[in-house]
């Protein structure tokens, strides 16, 4: 993917790890389009990027992030890419977690994301790709995070299986898998309390991988236990 000029639509656009991506691909010369949750963060994330459409939607009304989509494209007269950087996290031992917490995760983490994914996918063109960020924790679950690691490896299989459906289309799919990263997500659960976690990543340092990634129609990005990103072209 030619990054300049690209229309990429980020759906998180507001948080820390979304922001830095949409000034990144921003920075590459794409004309971006921001999506959020709430109305006064979402205007903030989009003054630097004058003309930029804006959308909001709500993770549980799947027919707003569908629409977001569709609105987004309407403006910039189509899309080559759009990507997922939001999220919910929850913690405690499975057995403290309720039910609805479990659900609220899932519909964040996998379900709106999905959403979102499947509106794309009827107006992407060849050359053009969907994007997510899954997590280390969707390959190596975690104790007290069993219901937020299986949501988010609930949204990885997604991605596998679209990836193979999408590949004769010419679209590709990309899974963002860093570690813990410096954001502040983990001191903003839904459920419980972060254990105590190490120094974490810098987020622009994803962000630029999630560049580069997308322009080399790579498949998976992880980060080493250094916490450097690694682009692969072929998910494993």
């Amino acid at each position: 993917m030619e990054l300049s000029g690209a229309r990429v639509l980020v759906a998180g656009a507001t948080g820390v790890l979304g922001g830095a991506i949409t000034a990144e691909l921003a920075d590459r010369g794409a004309r971006v389009a921001l999506a959020g949750r709430d109305p006064s963060r979402l205007a903030h994330a989009a003054r630097p990027y004058p003309g930029a459409p804006t959308a909001r939607f709500d993770a549980y009304d799947p027919e707003s992030c569908a629409r977001a989509v569709r609105d987004t494209s309407a403006v910039l007269e189509g899309l080559d890419a759009v990507v997922i950087a939001f999220g919910s996290v929850a913690f405690g031992a499975a057995q403290e977690v309720g039910d609805e917490v479990a659900e609220h995760l899932m519909a964040v983490n996998c379900l709106a994301p999905a959403a979102f994914f499947r509106a794309a996918l009827g107006i992407l063109r060849p050359g053009s790709a969907i994007a997510a960020v899954t997590g280390v924790v969707a390959e190596r679950p975690q104790p007290r995070m069993a219901d937020y690691s299986a949501s988010k490896a609930a949204l990885s299989a997604w991605l596998d299986a679209v990836r193979r459906e999408a590949r004769s289309a010419g679209i590709g799919v990309l899974d963002v898998r860093p570690g813990h990263l410096d954001t502040g997500f983990a001191q903003r659960p839904v459920a419980g309390t972060a254990p105590p976690l190490p120094g974490g990543g810098d987020p622009r340092q994803v962000a630029g991988a999630v560049a580069d990634a997308l322009a080399a129609d790579a498949e998976l990005l992880r980060t080493r236990p250094d916490g450097t990103p690694v682009v692969e072209r072929r998910a494993r």
